[in-house]
């Protein structure tokens, strides 16, 4: 076993190997070039992950964010993509299995209360697409590798909950979220609709929009609670910047998703609330004279004359273009669904629908939903004890 400075060297020697791998990846246009690269960095993932899983998940960290794409195949509707890090986990994860099994006193999987929605989850997930696979209403590579992206984050969840002894781990890996993500900002400049680095000339806008809202929480927390000034200066600047960079994803989801976030920062911090309320009131105050045109643009096409549904009755919303899919999207699953009500269609049943709550319903039918609702009510139970011993700690220790 490595300490913790070997530890530490393995770490960041891992994180710079990625990254000099991402940027080969960024520069590089041909299929074969990608395979290649994957190819050559599997087996040393393997080897890091067997000599120090915690390095190995700092290089998780760094992928998930600037992991570049590789296009498999063709397929009805969409195209076949996987992302650099959906193959590094799966190295990781089953290096790790391997590890756990030779090393005996490591144990079996920790019991955590998330353990049994996310078996049922996945247990539903699969039979449903199995059964739609064999009655032919699915391509079978389709569902093969969305299923892997379904399972990833789950195996992902169990590796780090299983993983995770001190207050030493937590701390490197938060270091590792923050390097991650001041890597990215500085990539992508606050200029254009900004995306993730490595993604293409298109990207996901919204994914790093969603990215960059947890980590300005992050940061938040960092610059409430941190006993280093030098720390929360940092961490003050890094919000910032993420606040500027957020704005120019020009992701409707992420700005609504700021709201309660910061909402909810105010609410249950004891200290600086003060600030923070000012804060807000002077960014409402100023923000709207001068936010980015085209940011008040993309804010105000979400209500413009366009298509005119009624989710209420008596009641006419014109939405644009982008917002009317949402209720079509309803519009066009409901009735799909009642034909299969319990197990729904299987996972890409229907193709691509662009609504987390409407998709689980038409793949997985209603028992799907009502376990996936049972895993998203665990996690807000988990949250809330996890924040109610905190809360008594800190009590405690004033």
């Amino acid at each position: 076993m490595l300490n913790k400075n070997g530890q530490a060297i393995l770490g960041v020697v891992a994180s710079l190997l990625f990254l000099a791998f991402a940027l080969l990846f960024g520069i590089s246009e041909q299929p074969l070039q990608l395979f290649l690269v994957v190819f050559v960095l599997a087996p040393i993932v393997f080897l890091i992950t067997f000599i120090n899983t915690d390095a190995a998940l700092i290089l998780l960290i760094f992928s998930m964010l600037l992991s570049p794409e590789l296009k498999l195949a063709e397929v009805p509707q969409r195209a076949v993509v996987v992302r650099v890090d959906d193959i590094l986990l799966f190295v990781v994860f089953f290096t790790w299995l391997a590890k756990m099994a030779i090393n005996k006193q490591l144990g079996l999987l920790k019991h955590t209360p998330l353990n049994a929605p996310i078996g049922a989850f996945i247990l539903v997930c699969l039979v449903s697409t199995a059964i739609g696979i064999l009655a032919g209403r699915i391509h079978p590579i389709k569902s093969f590798f969305y299923l892997l992206k379904f399972i990833e984050y789950y195996l992902l969840f169990f590796m780090v909950s299983n993983n995770i002894r001190s207050k030493e781990q937590v701390k490197t890996f938060m270091i590792a979220f923050l390097i991650t993500c001041t890597y990215a900002l500085v990539t992508v400049g606050p200029m254009g609709r900004v995306t993730a680095p490595f993604e293409g000339p298109k990207g996901e806008p919204n994914t790093l929009g969603e990215y960059l809202v947890i980590l300005f929480a992050v940061c938040a927390g960092f610059f409430l609670y941190h006993p280093s000034h030098t720390w929360r200066f940092l961490c003050a600047g890094l919000a910032c910047y993420i606040f500027v960079t957020l704005i120019h994803t020009l992701s409707r989801s992420s700005y609504i998703a700021f709201i309660p976030m910061y909402l909810s920062l105010i609410f249950f911090t004891r200290k600086k609330k003060v600030l923070l309320i000012g804060a807000l009131i002077l960014g409402v105050l100023i923000l709207p004279a001068r936010m980015p045109q085209k940011v008040v643009e993309r804010i105000e096409r979400t209500f413009v004359p366009g298509r005119v549904y009624k989710p209420i009755e008596g009641t006419r919303v014109a939405l644009d273009e982008a917002a009317a899919a949402r209720v079509e999207t309803w519009k066009w699953v409901i009735p799909r669904w009642l034909r299969r009500p319990l197990l729904g269609y299987g996972v890409s049943g229907l193709g691509l629908i662009d609504t987390q709550y409407a998709r689980v319903l038409a793949e997985t039918g209603i028992i799907g939903l009502w376990i996936f609702l049972w895993l998203m009510l665990r996690i807000f139970r988990g949250s809330v004890y996890v924040f109610i011993r905190l809360l008594k700690t800190t009590v405690s220790a004033d």
